[in-house]
């Protein structure tokens, strides 16, 4: 099982910027992307960002250009860069693992880390 273990997150005003990181335990996993995904009060959790083993990266339109995923593979630690932040980016926001076991794919969580911005 891959543990992951997010730090980062906070109370900012809005205009300002945060990063998140997220520790990667891979326990002799295969991991095969890296994500961040955010659920606010009320709503479905939903991509924010993610990378693969390539160092592709994707983003969700509402955050394009403003938040980077990144990753230090020495370090075991995924990143999301959050700049500009807008009071609509107020989440939980979780790093997530999609590694193989037992021939497929599945998914792995961190226990979230609040992120609050304020107008």
């Amino acid at each position: 099982q891959v543990l992951l273990v997010e730090s980062g997150g906070g109370s900012v005003q809005a205009g300002r910027s945060l990063r998140l990181s997220c520790e990667v335990y891979r326990n002799g996993a295969s991991i095969n992307a890296m994500a961040w995904y955010r659920q606010a009060p009320g709503k479905q959790r939903e991509l924010v960002a993610g990378i693969d083993t390539n160092d592709s990266t994707n983003y969700a339109d509402s955050v394009k250009g403003r938040f980077t995923i990144s990753r230090d593979n020495a370090e075991n630690t995924v990143y999301l860069q959050m700049n500009s932040l807008k009071p609509e980016d107020t989440a939980v926001y979780y790093c997530a693992a999609e590694f193989w076991k037992g021939g497929g794919l599945t998914m792995s969580w961190g226990q979230g880390t609040q992120v609050t911005v304020a107008s």
